[in-house]
């Protein structure tokens, strides 16, 4: 019962956005939801790949400091 009701109201809700704004609009909406889905999926994916460059990148950082300390001390 409870999900053919959410069929239903889909439904109705689809055929109101037609008959308000026209099937050209509609469609308009439907790429500018799925182009903002698309971008907040880039945006993960972009977030994930900061952390992790983060992490390597003070990796890298807490070894070259320890390299350049044990090449000036050679130095001198």
């Amino acid at each position: 019962m409870i999900p053919m009701l959410g069929f239903y109201i889909t439904l109705l809700i689809f055929i109101l956005l037609v008959a308000w704004g026209g099937v050209e609009e509609t469609m308009r909406l439907f790429s500018y939801l799925d182009l903002q889905l698309r971008y907040a999926w880039v945006r993960f994916r972009m977030a994930i790949m900061r952390r992790k460059l983060k992490q390597v990148l003070l990796k890298d950082l807490a070894e070259f400091n320890q390299y350049t300390k044990e090449n000036s001390t050679h130095g001198k």
